[in-house]
């Protein structure tokens, strides 16, 4: 019997640890991927030896083109995956005109081109198996724009609508697609600090990602295509119209320029 892999990117610290955490306690081997010096081969031996299952790291930065299709041709040669967990993503909040063209060409390249791509070249992989998922992390932030924030709203909004165009188009097949929309995570000490900078509706709002990556993996296996997390947060992005939330949420996140 073939053995079967899931990959996780952005794996060595927030959301994608927990990931690498919970399925390692599900038995599943992992292909774990994160940027290098990130202590990754660490986590690594550490889930080898608590959990006894087969793992793997590769350490690149998925900004650049080449770095996305060297890694899928890695995992392509020398392994078959079940699952595809799309965590890698990047923000921040600075105002637009005072952001440099790096700042802005990461946001871009890390959430919509390697999500992307990475999902494109591994999916005659997933393809070969009885069942296989992909699981695309988008955010709350894709349901509304976002002064301060421009360009993360908008490519969050990119992977939440082709996750669903995705899943459509691959319906019928094997391959199952998903996507969650969590929102604020206190995934380091900094941005602990900048959710608790927005006040209390945002410090009462903000999640465990241990605990989002359990609810994740419990609706993935239950098949749902969109993942909320947060019920009340999503609810009040879908009803209030964006003149509303627009100076609304942009007032908040303005807090967070004078950290």
């Amino acid at each position: 019997m073939k053995e079967l892999y899931t990959v996780v990117t952005g794996a060595s610290q927030g959301l994608g640890k927990s990931f690498a955490f919970e399925l390692a306690q599900r038995n599943e081997n992992l292909i774990l991927v994160s940027l290098p010096n990130q202590n990754l081969r660490e986590l690594c031996m550490e889930l080898q030896s608590r959990f006894k299952i087969k793992i793997h790291s590769f350490e690149i930065d998925l900004t650049r083109k080449s770095n996305v299709l060297k890694l899928a041709s890695w995992i392509n040669d020398n392994f078959n995956l079940k699952m595809l967990i799309n965590n890698a993503g990047i923000g921040g909040t600075k105002e637009f005109e005072k952001a440099g063209v790096h700042y802005l060409d990461n946001i871009i390249q890390l959430n919509v081109m390697a999500t992307s791509l990475l999902t494109h070249q591994v999916l005659p992989n997933l393809q070969r198996h009885d069942k296989a998922y992909i699981l695309n992390i988008s955010s709350l932030a894709a349901f509304s724009p976002i002064a301060y924030k421009t360009v993360y709203p908008a490519s969050k909004a990119f992977v939440y609508s082709f996750s669903r165009g995705l899943y459509e188009e691959l319906k019928d097949t094997n391959v199952f697609v998903s996507v969650v929309n969590p929102g604020p995570m206190k995934t380091n000490d900094e941005v602990t600090k900048r959710i608790e900078s927005q006040g209390f509706f945002a410090k009462m709002t903000s999640l465990d990602p241990d605990q989002v990556a359990v609810f994740c993996l419990n609706r993935l296996e239950k098949r749902d295509t969109v993942i909320m997390v947060n019920q009340f947060s999503w609810l009040f992005l879908k009803i209030l119209p964006v003149w509303l939330k627009l100076p609304m949420l942009s007032n908040k996140i303005k807090k967070e320029l004078a950290l």
